[in-house]
């Protein structure tokens, strides 16, 4: 009698995960569990990024268009049966149990045809500098120095997000991280002003706006570089933000 591999039945179920991250669907403990799998599966690390990839080059690629309504109307009854003809049962982290293959063309069909909720970037950023805050999520890989930051985020992302320390302006670099804001993976810079931890968000978005705001007590900051955003977040005072993105903006 050939067993079953607790790793391949671990794998079944991160490509659920991998799925659902991809279309935003995580919480942030699902998140956590799903980039812990993914540092130490290199297959799953693969899917991800091949997934996440697939997702930039549509999103990059194509013009969305609201659905006609037969189309949209066949559409949501389809997924309103789902339930009866795939005997719909509660999965672990609250996901459906349905085939992988199925989900993955539902929300590939779903890509095409129906436009995508614009996320809240300032707020998912105070989510994700608030998650941060909490004993033992700040940071993944401790260091100051760039050539240990950088070459930890190779095969986990599906970019290279660059790695800079300005511990002669005052801003030095304690880590980095992995988060997920919008429904992508994406990296993060772990500052020190003083007392006060700066997390930079990361990841591809040509064309950007630098702009500066405030949101729930905290200044934010953002730019783009290189076909890259930058988002800065802490509880410093936004001159003192201001000034760390000029040290970016001026490059590294």
């Amino acid at each position: 009698m050939t067993g079953t591999s607790p790793h391949a039945t671990a794998c079944d179920e991160m490509r659920l995960l991998i799925q659902a991250d991809q279309d935003g669907e995580l919480d942030a403990a699902a998140a956590s569990v799903l980039a812990a799998h993914v540092r130490d599966c290199p297959g799953c690390a693969a899917l991800a990024r091949d997934l996440a990839r697939l997702g930039s080059t549509l999103r990059r690629s194509l013009r969305e268009e609201a659905a006609p309504d037969h189309l949209r109307a066949a559409l949501e009854a389809h997924l309103a049966a789902a339930p009866a003809r795939r005997g719909w049962r509660p999965a672990r982290f609250g996901l459906p149990a349905f085939s992988f293959a199925a989900g993955a063309g539902v929300a590939a069909l779903l890509l095409f045809v129906l436009p995508r909720a614009v996320p809240d970037p300032e707020g998912e950023l105070v989510s994700g500098h608030l998650r941060a805050m909490q004993p033992g999520h700040l940071i993944d890989v401790a260091s100051s120095d760039r050539h240990t930051v950088k070459p930890w985020f190779e095969g986990k992302l599906d970019f290279a997000p660059p790695v800079a320390d300005f511990a002669a302006g005052g801003f030095v670099l304690e880590g980095g991280r992995l988060d997920v804001i919008g429904g992508r993976r994406v990296a993060v810079l772990v500052y020190r002003r003083d007392k006060h931890p700066i997390n930079l968000f990361i990841w591809p978005e040509p064309g950007l706006t630098e702009t500066a705001a405030t949101r729930d007590g905290f200044a934010l900051r953002r730019w783009q570089r290189d076909g890259l955003g930058f988002h800065a977040i802490s509880d410093v005072d936004p001159a003192e933000l201001a000034a760390f993105a000029r040290l970016w903006q001026a490059g590294s």
